[in-house]
């Protein structure tokens, strides 16, 4: 399908931004309203935790799954569909009298995230090798924002003392409307969205979506060290999206509910508006051949990532150390630090995989984007685990959980090993039409 207006990268990624952006907002959409939630179905504090959890629950096949479907039919269609349906049942949960068909409708919200991975390949698929750090960070950190977007927005128009037009809830208020934009984003991106800058480039991409391809790129060390740094990251932004609200209205007694929204987005800001940098950072060192590292000496994009993943590690214990002081300030700024390290690592990770992947972004994209939120799943049952002494100690289970990732890191980064980290993998293949150009 020809868009009615001339499309170029820039607009591709104005496009594949704004779609995004909103899906993270609509993803995200219950986090600010947790409370009058809870109320209303009778919920503990360990089962909204499990609510954070299954935010998470069916992204990680749901983005494997459309990551390939992008390469195969081109994601302004995979991305339409998903809009719509996310939509559909928004709106659906916005009319939920019973928790049970609350939670499956919102399970099934949930899925905006896998447009992730669509979003990644559509961006891929227009810009060059040496701008790919830094339109993809661009592409992800905005529209990760939008976690940030739904904190600071959603609770100030759907107020407590919501009264309008069809409902006198907030937060059904919110899920309807918020559902109705999603199917009109979904019109929007399949009218105007192209597939890729050229045929050539479509073609390809298209060539590359066998399944066989899929099993090999899948279980290459580059993709499997990628997707297991993403669980750190993304993973963890993914659980502090959906918990942080709440743990700064528990963990300090504040009560407001709109400031205990703002104190959870500055992590979301700092997550989502600092990726481009991660990207940019990528991009620079490895156009300028710069070693950051006395090790893995000439593997520049691995050296920025290798660093952003360990500041991960270190910030996570400072917001234990924070949130045991007892001063929320404190834990709010350990809080923004925690979100600059995922932005910083996250934008490594995804200027590394389609440059690795120039023809099975999609595909890559997917099994690192869907492992990835493997983290949002399992961290937020840490921070809620009733055995703990208290809600701060969490963190610095989770940050220990992270080491393994970054001594596997250490391994495959190895120049010898980096290398061939496209052509040799824990699973055995003979694929050779994947090339790399990193």
């Amino acid at each position: 399908m020809k868009s009615p207006i001339e499309m170029t990268k820039y607009r591709t990624l104005l496009l594949a931004t704004v779609g995004f952006n909103f899906s993270f907002l609509i993803w995200f959409s219950f986090a600010p309203f947790t409370g009058p939630m809870a109320e209303e179905f009778g919920l503990s504090l360990a089962e909204i935790g499990i609510l954070a959890s299954a935010a998470i629950w069916l992204a990680p096949f749901g983005r494997i799954l459309t990551g390939w479907l992008s390469d195969k039919f081109g994601a302004p269609v995979v991305f339409a569909i998903v809009l719509t349906y996310v939509g559909v049942f928004s709106i659906w949960s916005a009319f939920a009298e019973s928790y049970t068909v609350f939670f499956v409708t919102r399970l099934i919200v949930a899925t905006a995230g896998i447009t992730f991975v669509i979003g990644i390949q559509h961006v891929s698929e227009w810009f060059e090798e040496e701008e790919l750090g830094t339109a993809e960070g661009i592409y992800a950190g905005i529209g990760n924002a939008g976690a940030a977007g739904g904190a600071l927005i959603l609770p100030r128009v759907f107020g407590t003392g919501w009264s309008g037009p069809l409902f006198e809830t907030n937060w059904r208020a919110a899920f309807f409307y918020t559902g109705v934009v999603a199917i009109g984003l979904a019109v929007v991106y399949y009218v105007f969205g192209e597939a890729a800058k050229d045929e050539k480039k479509r073609q390809a991409t298209a060539d590359n979506a066998s399944l066989s391809d899929w099993l090999h790129t899948a279980t290459r060390y580059g993709t499997v060290v990628l997707a297991l740094a993403y669980v750190m990251t993304f993973g963890l932004e993914l659980s502090m999206n959906g918990w942080l609200a709440t743990y700064y209205r528990e963990g300090f007694n504040t009560q407001n509910l709109v400031l205990a929204s703002t104190f959870a987005a500055t992590f979301s800001v700092a997550a989502g508006l600092l990726r481009p940098i991660g990207g940019y950072m990528s991009d620079r060192l490895a156009r300028k051949e710069k070693d950051i590292l006395p090790f893995f000496t000439g593997r520049y994009r691995e050296q920025w990532t290798f660093v952003s993943l360990c500041f991960v590690v270190l910030t996570m214990f400072g917001m234990t150390l924070a949130g045991l002081s007892g001063q929320v300030m404190l834990a709010v700024a350990a809080g923004f630090l925690v979100g600059m390290g995922c932005a910083f690592a996250e934008g490594a990770i995804f200027a590394q995989v389609p440059a690795m992947f120039p023809n099975s972004s999609g595909a890559v994209a997917g099994v690192v984007g869907g492992i990835g939120t493997v983290g949002g799943i399992v961290y937020p049952l840490v921070y809620a685990a009733p055995f703990l002494a208290n809600l701060h100690i969490g963190y610095s289970v989770v940050a220990a959980s992270m080491i393994p990732i970054l001594v596997l890191a250490a391994w495959v980064f190895q120049p010898h090993i980096a290398e061939r980290a496209t052509d040799d993998g824990f699973v055995s293949g003979t694929n050779t039409a994947v090339v790399t150009d990193d």
